[in-house]
């Protein structure tokens, strides 16, 4: 009779995740990642075949965790939006590594994207319409606006993973938000509907 498998997948998936984030994508494989959970490579091979399915798993583990980590929670639209810049900024000061591997092309699958294609998905509608409703501007102009945002906030995070810029979390929020709201004045807003924003932490 097969010994029973005791250790889970969620558990392989895990440690997976922490040695990834902790020493980068390259140092994640079946022997290392069993050491590190002090185990044979038994369990992993069980629940992943092979090293490709345990790459998929980990790389829909990944997305998952990161998804979690910039939802959004505020009820004001730009304010919630600009806020999600700030937790993809976060995660390059103190994830690079996830960061690299999400979005620098470590990953897999990682995607490439149009810049035309930012904020114009389905599930962006939502967001985009409660940004018009809020600013009073049109949709072409508040596509504009994320986009921008994406992209400025997407450039600081990417100097910032690589080693190429350093400053502290603080500074680099006050630059996102600055920018934003330049984007936001660039495509006419009235100043009396700029969105009022708590102090940056």
């Amino acid at each position: 009779m097969a010994r029973k498998v005791t250790i889970g997948r969620e558990v392989i998936l895990e440690s997976a995740l922490r040695m990834l984030i902790r020493d980068g994508y390259s140092s994640v494989n079946i022997k290392t990642l069993a050491a590190e959970i002090g185990c044979s490579t038994q369990p992993v091979v069980w629940h992943f075949d092979n090293m490709d399915g345990l790459r998929s798993a980990l790389y829909d583990y990944a997305r998952a965790y990161a998804a979690s980590a910039v939802r959004s929670v505020s009820g004001n639209a730009v304010e919630g939006f600009e806020a999600i810049g700030e937790a993809y900024v976060r995660m390059a000061v103190n994830e690079p590594n996830l960061f690299r591997y999400l979005y620098l092309g470590e990953a897999p699958s990682t995607q490439t994207y149009n810049v035309k294609d930012i904020a114009t998905s389905p599930r962006d509608a939502a967001t985009v319409k409660m940004i018009c409703e809020q600013t009073g501007l049109k949709r072409a102009s508040v596509l504009r606006y994320i986009r921008n945002t994406v992209i400025y906030s997407h450039g600081i995070a990417t100097l910032v993973a690589t080693g190429m810029f350093t400053g502290t979390e603080k500074e680099m929020m006050k630059m996102i938000n600055k920018a934003a709201d330049g984007f936001l004045l660039a495509e006419g807003i009235d100043p009396d509907r700029m969105p009022k924003k708590g102090k940056v932490k």
